[in-house]
């Protein structure tokens, strides 16, 4: 079931929130596990046994670890969860591409095995529950968070239907506490949010998202040899706004929706697109797999379980381990990162370029003194931009030649003085680029002076929401799902 589809919006969370709360308290917990089942079991029943599965493995060795005092024990414990859930993710998402790329070293010695056709369905949202239940067993490894004993209260934090096929990734602390106490009503406030949130996520999705997609689909599927340095740039930044619109209208439906169940979901995006460097990009980008990635992953490589302010900051990693191994650590991290996104070599390659430019700009913060102020910022802003926006090219293109054709068409001077897309590609980038400097001002400089002075705030967020709720419904339809699906 799909959050841009007629049967969620109007039939499956209506029911669920009214049911929900009609309930007695003793009784939610186990609807809201049920329904969450119904939701997953829409796309494909047989693989709900799977997701059970995987939770009943996490909770029983999570009560093993916190009932073991011997800490040798403790960790084969945790490295059992780790190694049974990367064992099923590796399975069901990489044994293709693992095969493929064996078979494709064979044949370069000159060897040709025989070929075994294998049909392998990815389960949908495998990444993101199989890393919140890691999590989970990690934290109560760490001794921060306690083991949770009621089964039914775990399960929905691991099935909760908002976040169980797209994200945000939870942790056990985001969420068991809210399922062990959750609200006895629901008020005005929490109804308005989650509607909000609801709208403002169909309007990126449905409006924003897939219109662009038409553009990003016939420009990607050119020759790239065909393509000018100014298409490809467009295409860049077509798709870079296409899948920030696509995610975050995702994050903006979840949130909404577990609003009207009286729970908070932590925030996934915070206008990623106006950070003042690559290190600030994945502060403001997947907030909730940037992370994770950081917490149990980067950390752990370097020796150090105890989270500074960011991923990749210098201070504190010093103090734990050497420059060489912290750089190779971030590149390491950097292309694990790339593949959870896709059983591709190309995923690979935007991993390690966004390494690459994170790993510059700590080496030059290191050494360049960086001034402070408006004009700086914007600078920095102007910078960062096209470095992100050029980083999605491997991410969406069809192989590394195609994204090494197309990044050499960015470096070539020659390539700039053609135009190949449809005009009004060029228009939409455009407008997009400012539309989003203009939302983020509004959003930081306006409201915040407006927002006590009723007289004005009121006719406008009549307006707007008037607006966008004729524009999501004129453009509602299931045709497109979400992109991070796939992941």
């Amino acid at each position: 079931m799909l959050f841009n589809s007629a049967s969620y919006l109007f039939a499956f969370l209506p029911g669920v929130v009214l049911i929900y709360w009609q309930l007695p308290e003793r009784l939610r917990l186990w609807f809201i596990l049920l329904a969450s089942l119904a939701f997953y079991g829409f796309w494909r029943i047989e693989f709900i046994p799977l997701l059970l599965f995987s939770a009943a493995l996490d909770y029983v060795l999570a009560l093993w670890i916190e009932a073991t005092g011997d800490k040798v024990q403790r960790r084969r414990i945790m490295l059992l969860s780790v190694v049974c859930n990367i064992g099923i993710l590796a399975f069901f998402k990489y044994l293709l591409f693992f095969r493929d790329t064996l078979w494709s070293i064979a044949a370069w010695v000159g060897y040709h095995p025989g070929f075994v056709e294998l049909n392998v369905i990815l389960p949908l949202g495998i990444s993101f529950y199989i890393f919140a239940t890691i999590s989970y067993v990690i934290d109560v490894y760490r001794g921060e968070f306690k083991a949770e004993r009621n089964f039914v209260v775990y399960c929905c934090f691991v099935v909760f239907f908002p976040h169980l096929v797209a994200g945000p990734i939870l942790r056990a602390r985001n969420l068991i506490p809210q399922l062990r106490q959750p609200p006895t009503a629901l008020s005005a406030n929490e109804i308005q949010s989650g509607i909000s949130r609801i709208l403002q996520g169909l309007f990126l999705k449905v409006v924003l998202a897939d219109s662009i997609a038409e553009l990003v689909n016939l420009g990607f599927a050119r020759d790239a040899s065909a393509l000018s340095a100014l298409d490809v740039w467009t295409l860049a930044f077509l798709f870079g706004f296409q899948i920030y619109f696509d995610f975050a209208g995702y994050s903006h439906i979840a949130i909404g929706s577990a609003r009207l169940l009286g729970i908070t979901l932590p925030e996934n995006f915070d206008f990623p697109y106006l950070a003042t460097s690559p290190r600030d990009f994945w502060r403001r980008w997947h907030i909730s797999l940037s992370t994770w990635i950081r917490d149990y992953v980067y950390l752990s490589m370097i020796g150090n379980v105890k989270a500074p302010d960011s991923i990749w900051d210098a201070k504190k990693e010093k103090t734990v381990t050497g420059e060489g191994q912290r750089t190779l650590s971030l590149y390491g991290t950097w292309a694990l990162m790339g593949l959870w996104h896709g059983a591709n070599w190309t995923f690979v390659l935007w991993g390690i370029y966004h390494a690459a430019f994170v790993h510059a700009y700590r080496l030059a913060s290191a050494r360049i003194p960086w001034r402070a102020g408006i004009a700086f910022a914007w600078i920095s802003r102007g910078i960062t931009l096209p470095i992100i926006m050029a980083g999605w090219i491997p991410f969406r293109s069809q192989s590394i030649r195609d994204t090494l054709v197309m990044w050499g068409k960015m470096l070539d001077p020659a390539a700039y003085f053609s135009f190949g897309l449809a005009p009004n590609s060029y228009l939409v980038a455009a407008s997009m680029t400012t539309c989003m400097i203009g939302a983020w001002l509004v959003q930081c400089g306006l409201i915040p002076r407006i927002k006590s002075r009723f007289l004005v705030m009121l006719p406008a967020q009549i307006a707007a929401y008037t607006v966008m709720v004729m524009l999501d419904i004129v453009f509602l339809q299931a045709k497109n799902q979400f992109i991070y699906f796939q992941f």
